[in-house]
């Protein structure tokens, strides 16, 4: 549930957590109804611009790229050597630029199928965007479930789930039966990522669900990382790694501390320290 009136806050209930979050806004920039959601921007007074879709707060121009860094660069740098990437979801193009930085790789295609997203991208958040026109860039308005089905065996280096809640359109996306699918995509060595919510809230539901569903799908490794994110619920978000003949607890940690990137949140140690989780969410997991 959310709440707006003008010149005043933004507000996102988590009613389910009995906990809120709010931003003041000055404007709202856009309003679009496509066929799968309801989209909206916000001017806020400190946080930039603010994407909200179904009432809730996907992105802000202040605190992004603690999200596209994480859910790109530990599975890139957990691959032992990424060429081809794909991405279901991610339409506002963030995760996108962030895995167009790494030079090996050489062709990344992003499947969302909300055009409308994209399109508030690029009139409000240009930052994300700026890799759009990169030659290894293949952006496609489809269903990703059905590419994911239509894709040759062991066709991909690293996919790359970026969605929404596993609501709506992104629901299927947290399907065991969707999840077999991604590992018959995966060549050897493959590396598996999906946004999994928050360790505080969903630690002992959804994400030890895809866990435990990664597991039964044939991957045979799983790692949980979390970290900061102020407007996501709790304030604090994951992802969940999955590898195919490949252990994701383990990554090129020299390559992660030699890039010469321009990153704001990862590193080696940022890496390394969110694979040793809290011992809530260990016992969270313990009856994997």
């Amino acid at each position: 549930m959310s709440e707006y009136h003008a010149d005043q806050w933004f507000t996102e209930v988590f009613d389910s957590h009995g906990s809120a979050f709010a931003l003041k806004v000055s404007e709202k920039l856009h309003d679009v109804q496509s066929p799968y959601q309801h989209l909206e921007v916000y001017a806020t007074e400190t946080y930039g611009n603010l994407m909200v879709l179904d009432g809730c707060v996907m992105l802000t121009d202040r605190d992004n790229f603690l999200y596209h860094e994480m859910i790109a660069h530990p599975a890139l740098f957990t691959h032992q050597d990424p060429k081809r990437v794909v991405i279901i979801g991610g339409g506002d193009c963030g995760t996108l630029k962030e895995v167009l930085r790494h030079p090996g790789v050489e062709h990344v295609t992003q499947i969302d199928i909300d055009e409308e997203v994209t399109k508030a991208s690029e009139r409000f958040f240009p930052s994300l965007v700026a890799s759009n026109d990169d030659p290894r860039a293949e952006l496609l308005f489809a269903d990703g479930v059905k590419w994911v089905d239509d894709a040759g065996d062991e066709s991909i280096d690293v996919l790359i789930i970026d969605s929404t809640d596993p609501v709506g359109p992104a629901e299927g996306l947290f399907k065991t039966d969707f999840l077999k699918r991604c590992h018959r995509v995966l060549k050897p060595g493959g590396v598996m990522v999906q946004q999994s919510e928050s360790p505080l809230y969903h630690s002992g539901t959804i994400i030890r669900e895809l866990r435990r569903d990664m597991q039964k799908a044939g991957f045979d490794s799983v790692a949980t990382l979390p970290f900061p994110q102020p407007v996501y619920p709790s304030g604090w978000w994951s992802v969940t790694l999955a590898g195919k003949a490949t252990d994701v607890n383990a990554f090129r940690e020299q390559a992660a501390a030699n890039h010469a990137m321009p990153l704001e949140y990862y590193s080696v140690d940022a890496h390394r320290g969110a694979l040793v989780l809290p011992p809530f969410m260990r016992k969270a997991f313990a009856a994997e």
